[in-house]
């Protein structure tokens, strides 16, 4: 199972390219170690550099602004990726939209650390997209 990632705050900033529009987003994750529910949430732009085909799911998202956002997601969009609660927050890296919203599976999952009882497979509650690292 890859690294859990959490995300504060997802946010938009249009900007054309030639004519079709491509967004920015912000995505925050923790670089490092901390637990929540006995589960490590680190996952920082290191860790989304060395997965396989420096690919992941976005997951884990539960703040209901930016489960909207995610929505709005388009393969291409680019994401800016911040790290937050470490010794120097920032913007570390950029990767892009690889894959569009679909439902996050870690909420079915009673066993998962993000499982939402009220969340069900026929009304998805939840959503994530795949991200890959670029630089």
């Amino acid at each position: 199972m890859p690294p859990a990632r959490r995300t504060a705050n997802i946010t938009a900033a249009a900007t054309a390219v030639t004519t079709e529009t491509i967004k920015h987003w912000l995505v925050k994750s923790e670089p490092e170690s901390r637990l929540a529910n006995g589960h490590d949430v680190k996952f920082s732009i290191d860790d989304l550099r060395t997965m396989p085909d420096a690919t992941s799911p976005w997951d884990g998202v539960r703040n209901y602004q930016a489960r909207n956002h995610i929505r709005n997601m388009k393969i291409g969009d680019k994401v800016l990726f911040y790290h937050s609660n470490c010794k120097i927050p920032g913007i570390v890296g950029v990767a892009s939209v690889v894959k569009e919203a679909y439902p996050d599976h870690t909420a079915f999952d009673p066993a998962h650390m993000y499982y939402d009882s009220k969340s069900n497979q026929d009304v998805p509650r939840w959503y994530m997209v795949d991200i890959k690292f670029e630089r």
